[in-house]
């Protein structure tokens, strides 16, 4: 007979991100933990991302001295304490009210960790900056108005944020069925079936009416008679090429990473651009489903640009194993997302503290396990040749 799910009395208490998880269940409305649980269509990518990194194992080296893990590294440029970092996810105040961005980017400057914002975060460029001092990067998109890109890029810059990173992989927002089932909208809308699940959250709707409207922080001067998903597709253009790319690149004078590569090829044209970083991504299975986890594709990606241009990877981390694992196959950093949102939902700024020390911690075990002291050891000798496809 199975033991029933543990569930943490305290966010200090959380073993590992699965216990976060279950955490934010509990305090989330159904529709808004869906909305980060969930991927596209029957969310067959957004399960392979998570049980493909479970399928790779790990050998060791025996007998090594590992006194001493040093996991700091570089980042686009900047330093890390750690090689992982905080990936942009939208509108975070859904997920906690009271906290949202401004929680998450606290967190990473107290871990030492690069924070990307999303171009549709629900605090302003501005308001980030004024709590973290550390390493910052600007998530965007090439809209239809490259005048709206142009403003906010600016905005940006003067706030301190060093680097962008431009999403390839949203031509069009991916068909996610639970929102639909859910009656789910950014901002969320009052109906029989969003009431009766917020009613059953009395802490999160307490928080959600007591606290400004959730939306768009850097586009309030924008009207938008529609919800967040018709905003993006409006301004979402379908016919940007790798043209609309290179004019990006000309705009911008910092780092650039492109994220949302799947294939060699692409990698090889972002190198050729002048992009910094290939983000190797399946956008978290919100996407194209059916696509392969994003583990899966990085060791081509790798075998064709590595030592050219940076390799970043997200897609299914959940421990820090699956960041050791990533960076054998060659990314030189991995990206946090779901994860971190977990802790952000089930306790604010210290769930997000606790997520990113959780995985800190999992990465240094897992290497003092393996043999190797330092980042730059971990590589494909550590992978046992069964796993790999």
């Amino acid at each position: 007979m199975s033991q029933p799910a543990y569930l943490p009395s305290s966010i200090a208490r959380a073993r590992n991100i699965a216990d976060l998880r279950r955490m934010a269940r509990e305090r989330l409305p159904r529709m808004v933990f869906d909305y980060i649980d969930g991927g596209a269509d029957d969310e067959v990518t957004l399960a392979r991302n998570v049980s493909r990194f479970r399928d790779i194992e790990l050998v060791w080296e025996a007998l090594k001295d590992v006194d001493k893990i040093d996991t700091s590294t570089t980042i686009m440029g900047a330093p890390s304490a750690s090689p992982f970092f905080i990936s942009p996810t939208a509108t975070s105040r859904l997920f906690h009210p009271r906290a949202g961005e401004l929680a998450v980017a606290r967190a990473a400057h107290a871990a030492g960790v690069p924070y990307t914002c999303s171009t549709l975060a629900s605090a302003s460029v501005e308001e980030i900056a004024a709590v973290n001092p550390g390493p910052k990067w600007f998530q965007v998109y090439v809209w239809r108005d490259r005048e709206l890109v142009k403003e906010v890029l600016a905005r940006a810059k003067a706030a301190g944020f060093s680097a962008i990173i431009l999403t390839v992989d949203v031509p069009v927002v991916g068909n996610r069925e639970r929102d639909g089932a859910n009656d789910f909208t950014v901002p969320p809308k009052v109906t029989w079936r969003t009431a009766t699940q917020a009613l059953a959250a009395p802490g999160y709707l307490w928080d959600l009416a007591t606290t400004s409207e959730i939306r768009p922080a850097n586009f309030t001067h924008i009207r938008m008679n529609t919800g967040l998903i018709d905003f993006i597709n409006a301004q979402f253009d379908r016919a940007v090429t790798w043209d609309d790319v290179r004019w990006l690149r000309e705009t911008w004078d910092g780092k650039l990473a492109i994220k949302g590569i799947a294939t060699p090829e692409d990698a090889q044209r972002c190198v050729s651009i002048g992009a910094d970083a290939v983000w190797v991504s399946n956008h978290g299975g919100r996407q194209l489903d059916t696509a392969p986890a994003s583990i899966d594709t990085l060791p081509a990606i790798a075998d064709a640009v590595a030592g050219k241009v940076e390799i970043i990877l997200d897609g299914g981390v959940r421990r820090g194993s699956d960041v050791v694992k990533a960076l054998a196959l060659g990314a030189n950093a991995v990206a946090i997302g779901r994860a971190y949102l977990y802790g952000l939902a089930a306790g604010g700024e210290a769930g997000v503290r606790r997520a990113l020390d959780i995985i800190d911690s999992e990465v240094r075990r897992t290497m003092a396990l393996c043999g190797r002291t330092q980042l730059s050891a971990l590589s494909r000798d550590l992978i046992f040749r069964r796993a790999l496809p």
